[in-house]
């Protein structure tokens, strides 16, 4: 409302001043498509017109302001094009790969593929006879994955040129201080951590232990999903124009006020003196709120004395990312002689940084569903050391844990002999909110009605034919409420069909109905493509994929109808970028057990035949 109210002054403070020039009561004028009008006398004068006069008038009393009803809205919650639309159809420039700085030259950058290496020696004078290049040398960096590491920077007249010479590196690298993980090693410490049942308590509600004795029966099951890329379309690059103790930067960051701080820092310089253009992202889910290449650019431009534009490659991004981190859920339920869910028990293995405490989005929060309203919750964690850069991934925390806890929900369910949709609602309890006014916080009610309307417009409970079954899924992060409901047939060679997603959430007041939207489709696609086949190997402290060959993004052709439903509650807007995605990985396994009887533990689907 504080947004509305500024509009609304700032309305209210344009027709005074046209009124006020046309002599006439500001009651008589009126507002539309950014202009003041009085039809009496068919005078107009748009807002620029009036802004230099409109800015010296008093500000109104912002609480004595009407605010226009939902229903008198002419552009909130409709469907606006996206202005770029056009550019990005027709391949103009925009992007970060797009810009262009007069004399720049192109580089290339080779760090050691295991995080922590530094560079012993390097075949430069080999390199620098190479067609095409200008000059090449070793950057010492400062050993910090977010801003520089060590590394081969290669300056040369055309990217390829830079690309080509950087393939014939030949580099020693020291490694005694390189990450040596192994993904394989932490799937067996974890099971060992499950199987010993303990861990540090995070949180401990109610009487679990006394329901756990009093149970009628109780159901136990192992989650595990993966690391996972970025991934974006447009890998990493930066231009930088580094010289006379100023530096200029034209890049694609989600943060470029960060990304500043860490190039003055780099250079050595005042923040004041480096001048970011934020260009368009290809790509960011969260692996743009780091700034290594753009402090990797500034570094080589400093070093080598011209403007110069770092191009990585797919091959660089995936080596060098802030990966999604993988996760492991010992889950217990307790289900009572009425047939309902009366404790729950998850035991979370993660990973933990150098700090001791865990990893980028490798935390469990109070708020994970179903921990802050559920009345017998007990969560332990487990960490496992960890030296590979992690960090958010769309839908931060919430798009590992809502596989496993969503689908142990509907496990859950099956073992009590429950619809799962009822017994879903039947654990919301009355519906009230979680913390009173908190927009942060779950909603009860606005979870029910989400999960009633995606099963209604999926049609749930209707008879299916063999081979074919409905998966829901429910999940709060990020401020939404979404549902979600999977569609799919499997056939006797594991063969998926994706028929439809159904999508449910409450994110408020919808600003634009056509971003939002879109905003789902994509969280649901993206889902999909980590479901069905994503995976990053971890050997020996490398990542072991290095392409979308070994790292399959799904295509177009195989993208289902996913269908959009809003709840326009009176909550204060909020995002749409992260919520749709936690409930998809778990809808679409429910789907596969309803169709099939084959139920999934660990992702990726491809690990267990399925293909689409």
């Amino acid at each position: 409302d504080q947004v509305r109210k500024a509009g609304a002054a700032a309305r209210a403070m344009l027709v005074s001043t046209a009124a006020k020039q046309w002599g006439v009561p500001e009651s008589e004028c009126r507002t539309e498509a950014s202009s003041v009008f009085h039809d009496a006398s068919n005078r107009r004068a748009d807002y620029a017109s009036l802004a230099m006069k409109a800015a010296e008038e008093p500000l109104p009393d912002l609480d004595s302001l009407p605010l226009k009803k939902r229903s008198e809205y002419k552009l909130l919650g409709k469907r606006i094009t996206g202005v770029d639309n056009r550019k990005i159809v027709t391949g103009q420039p925009l992007f970060g790969v797009d810009a262009v700085v007069p004399g720049m030259r192109y580089a290339s950058y080779l760090k050691c593929p295991a995080a922590g290496g530094t560079v012993r020696s390097a075949n430069l004078d080999e390199i620098k006879a190479l067609p095409g290049v200008e000059d090449a040398f070793v950057i010492e960096g400062n050993n910090e994955p977010t801003e520089l590491m060590p590394g081969v920077a290669i300056i040369a007249n055309s990217t390829w040129a830079a690309i080509s010479a950087k393939n014939k590196l030949e580099v020693d690298w020291d490694e005694t201080h390189a990450t040596r993980a192994s993904w394989s090693d932490a799937q067996k410490n974890a099971k060992q951590a499950a199987s010993d049942n303990t861990g540090e308590l995070l949180h401990d509600i109610g009487n679990v232990d006394e329901k756990f004795a009093d149970a009628d029966k109780s159901y136990e099951a192992y989650y595990e999903y993966p690391f996972l890329s970025h991934a974006p379309l447009e890998p990493q690059n930066t231009t930088a124009w580094v010289h006379d103790g100023k530096a200029e930067i034209w890049s694609p960051t989600q943060r470029p006020a960060q990304g500043a701080a860490s190039v003055a820092g780099i250079l050595g310089i005042d923040e004041k003196d480096v001048e970011v253009h934020q260009l368009r992202v290809g790509g960011g889910f969260g692996r743009r709120l780091m700034n290594d290449y753009m402090c990797e650019a500034a570094a080589i431009s400093d070093q080598a004395g011209v403007p110069v534009k770092l191009q990585w490659t797919r091959e660089d991004d995936m080596a060098h990312d802030f990966y999604r981190v993988g996760g492991f859920h010992a889950l217990k339920g307790a289900i009572d002689k009425a047939g309902k869910l009366s404790a729950w028990h998850d035991h979370f293995i993660t990973f933990m940084g150098p700090n001791k405490k865990p990893v980028s989005g490798g935390d469990m929060r109070a708020s994970e569903f179903p921990v802050d309203f559920f009345p017998n919750t007990r969560v332990t964690q487990t960490m496992l050391p960890l030296r590979v850069p992690t960090g958010p991934w769309r839908s931060p925390r919430s798009c590992g844990i809502a596989f496993a806890v969503q689908s142990f929900i509907s496990e859950l369910a099956l073992e009590a002999g429950r619809d799962h949709v009822e017994f879903l609602l039947e654990m919301l309890g009355e519906p009230r909110w979680l913390e009173e006014g908190n927009i942060n916080a779950m909603n009860t009610g606005r979870a029910a009605r989400v999960i009633k309307l995606a099963a209604e417009k999926a049609g749930w409970g209707n008879p299916m034919d063999k081979g074919r079954g409905l998966g829901l899924a429910f999940h709060f992060s990020h401020a939404g409420h979404f549902a979600e409901v999977a569609d799919i047939s499997v056939d006797e060679n594991k063969k998926l069909t994706i028929h439809k997603i159904t999508v449910a959430g409450d994110v408020g007041p919808i600003i634009n109905l056509s971003g939002a939207e879109n905003q789902c489709q994509g969280a649901v696609i993206d889902a999909l493509s980590t479901t069905l086949g994503l995976q990053l190997s971890i050997e020996n402290g490398r990542i072991q994929e290095t392409n979308f060959h070994q790292y399959p993004i799904l295509r177009m052709s195989k993208a289902p109808d996913v269908a959009v439903h809003f709840i326009e509650s009176d909550a204060r807007p909020t995002g749409l970028g992260e919520p749709a995605l936690p409930p998809a990985a778990p809808a679409i396994c429910n789907a596969i057990y309803a169709a099939s009887g084959i139920r999934v533990r660990e992702l990726p689907l491809s690990n267990h035949g399925f293909s689409v």
